[in-house]
């Protein structure tokens, strides 16, 4: 069976909604969000809106769209006519929603209006944030753009107008089907990105057959003692034309790419607590429970039996690099 190294990613991720609303805005208007760290996407409903991600070119959003900002900048949200925005701290926000309800996935009925506050709107969107149920978030979002948005996908259109079609309805099941769709759409807008026009990371590595090979090898067996030599034999180069091409298209070395993914899949092993540390050991790759212990304690930054004691999948650990 070929393995995906997006999928094991986002599996070990396990993406959860924490909160969504609909949001909708007519006339001259514009809201300012402080930075907010955790991943944060928008689907459009109906209508054309502007969006400004710091340090990102400004982009028109349409009806169909969707956007991905997988560590969510500060960023701007406007109709099509200029305005001053009017600023939020999305943190203040999050804070008061989650000691309103504590359901882990929170949706909102009412709708947000922008601008004017009569008649009817120029854009409909459905927006929100989520949080990932792992320590090792930050091995997916490094390797991610700053922003993905996807126009003119088909696939993904439909999905949104499914999204914004159970939002709208208090149907039973409707927090458990919003859910789904957003981790639906999580994996589809990812999908989507054309990897070969994406910045160094995963996506751009995956849309390169060479590198992908390698990644593919990393992520299928990582237990393997792997080598440059060897990754770059399955990937058809020389070591030296592989070692550049990867860390040039992936943004990590061959090296660190593969200890950062075998000490997510450790982890995530260590988090569950039903297998032996001598047996997580083997399964990452090394030969022994104390040279695993080391490597882990040297990368992680605590002993593997305190972080398995005290993981709760909510920290986000950043890989060495």
């Amino acid at each position: 069976m070929t393995t995906d190294p997006l999928a094991q990613v986002i599996e070990l991720l396990r993406p959860r909604t924490v909160f969504s609303k609909g949001i909708s805005g007519a006339g001259r208007w514009a809201v300012s969000y402080a930075e907010f760290g955790h991943p944060g996407f928008c689907a459009v409903i109906e209508g054309r809106c502007r969006l400004a991600v710091a340090d990102q070119v400004p982009v028109v959003l349409e009806a169909g769209d969707f956007v991905l900002l997988p560590a969510t900048p500060a960023f701007t949200l406007s109709g099509i006519e200029a305005a001053m925005p009017k600023r939020v701290d999305p943190k203040v926000a999050q804070m008061s929603r989650e000691t309103q309800t504590p359901k882990e996935t929170r949706t909102s009925g009412e709708e947000i209006r922008h601008g004017r506050p009569d008649g009817p709107a120029d854009v409909c969107l459905r927006g929100g944030y989520f949080l990932f149920d792992s320590p090792d978030a930050a091995i997916l979002v490094s390797l991610l753009p700053a922003i993905i948005h996807i126009h003119g996908d088909d696939r993904l259109a439909t999905l949104v107008r499914l999204f914004g079609d159970e939002a709208t309805l208090q149907r039973a099941g409707r927090d458990l089907v919003l859910a789904r769709l957003v981790e639906i759409l999580l994996i589809e807008a990812l999908r989507a990105v054309p990897g070969e026009n994406a910045p160094a990371g995963l996506l751009r590595g995956l849309a390169d057959t060479r590198v992908a090979a390698a990644l593919r090898q990393m992520h299928g067996d990582p237990q393997r003692a792997w080598t440059v030599e060897e990754l770059a034999r399955e990937a058809g180069l020389s070591r030296s034309t592989f070692f550049e091409r990867f860390t040039r298209t992936v943004g990590l070395r061959p090296m660190e790419y593969l200890l950062a993914w075998r000490m997510a899949v450790a982890k995530d092993l260590l988090r569950r607590r039903t297998i032996a540390l001598d047996e997580v050991a083997r399964r990452v790759g090394y030969g022994s429970a104390s040279t695993f212990s080391t490597a882990f304690s040297r990368h992680v930054g605590q002993p593997p039996g305190r972080f398995a004691r005290g993981a709760t999948g909510r920290e986000a650990i950043a890989p060495d690099s």
